[in-house]
């Protein structure tokens, strides 16, 4: 709440700053476990498109989110981090390395991950995502002497420093993208309607925001994650559709854009109509949880909205200039 409401410079810039030391730290000790330990991969073999009910596509591309394409990035670049930028030349580098790294985050996490094999996390007590992850690294730096529940405890330090800051800017960016709906550029701020008032006050609006994301996490991790992960995948569809008319409208070259633009519109739309369908199909059978029931709203309206966005943006790729 207060991430969400005071100044960026008061709490979100100081803690994004003493916390990236913390995320540095965390990455490059899990480079040196990698090659220290070099661990074997024990992930079981391929055996199918449909595993447990889970389709590889579109599963995998959702999963992955942030270590391939990231449309929450596009939003934070807009609402949090361009506030912390003093030149707009430092924008490339650190928006492209901080996806450079965050892929090379991904492919650590998978490593980690691989190195267990069946049962043997769980065997060790290691049952959350981020306990299998520090384990993984803790395990990785025994090799060269390293305290094993040192290294844990400060990986595990690092993951909830990187989950907090992370939950404070997209608790910022909801709550400004709620209040953003409402106004237009040409709104009167100074002569608004009551309602007007209500729901772009910047209080009603964090409130809101935070409820319904705390609603929506009372049914779990992992149910809410194919709903989270299309989502934010669903949001670089957008950038992407944003960025490649931009282009067109300045008469520059944005066809590079127009093929994973495309992909992940089959990405995202296929992932939240299975969501739907899931939802839905226990909606009729057993029935659906307040969590749930959020859930299945938000898959419709995330896909309806969706493709709005993509047939408008797509029809002014294709129209002739005027």
């Amino acid at each position: 709440m207060v991430a969400c409401v005071a100044p960026v410079w008061a709490l979100l810039q100081p803690r994004d700053y003493l916390n990236s030391y913390l995320l540095i730290f965390m990455i490059v000790a899990a480079v040196i476990g990698v090659f220290v330990a070099n661990p074997a991969c024990n992930l079981e073999a391929f055996v199918g498109f449909n595993v447990d009910g889970q389709y590889l596509f579109p599963i995998l591309f959702v999963t992955i989110a942030c270590g391939a394409v990231s449309g929450f990035h596009s939003l934070v670049s807009s609402g949090t981090a361009s506030k912390q930028i003093k030149n707009e030349k430092n924008m490339l580098p650190v928006s492209f390395g901080a996806m450079l790294m965050e892929s090379m985050l991904a492919i650590i996490a998978l490593i980690a991950v691989a190195s267990f094999g069946k049962g043997e996390a769980a065997a060790q007590g290691l049952t959350t995502q981020p306990q299998i992850f520090a384990g993984a690294i803790a395990n990785f730096l025994t090799v060269i002497g390293l305290p094993h529940d040192l290294v844990y405890t400060l990986i595990n330090l690092a993951i909830s420093a990187f989950a907090l800051t992370s939950l404070d800017s997209v608790a910022r960016v909801g709550r400004l993208s709620f209040q953003e709906f409402f106004v237009d550029d040409d709104t009167d701020t100074e002569h608004m309607s009551p309602f007007l008032k209500v729901v772009t006050n910047k209080y009603f609006a964090t409130a809101l925001t935070l409820v319904l994301s705390y609603l929506l996490a009372k049914v779990g991790y992992a149910e809410i994650w194919p709903l989270f992960g299309s989502a934010n995948q669903l949001l670089s569809v957008l950038a992407l559709v944003a960025c490649a008319v931009f282009l067109k409208k300045t008469k520059r070259q944005g066809v590079m854009l127009w093929l994973p633009m495309f992909f992940m519109m089959a990405v995202t739309y296929t992932a939240l109509s299975m969501t739907i369908y899931k939802l839905g199909t226990t909606l009729f059978t057993v029935g659906l949880s307040l969590g749930s029931t959020l859930q299945l709203i938000f898959a419709v309206l995330l896909l309806l909205l969706g493709v709005i966005v993509a047939v408008q943006g797509v029809h002014k790729l294709t129209e002739k200039a005027a």
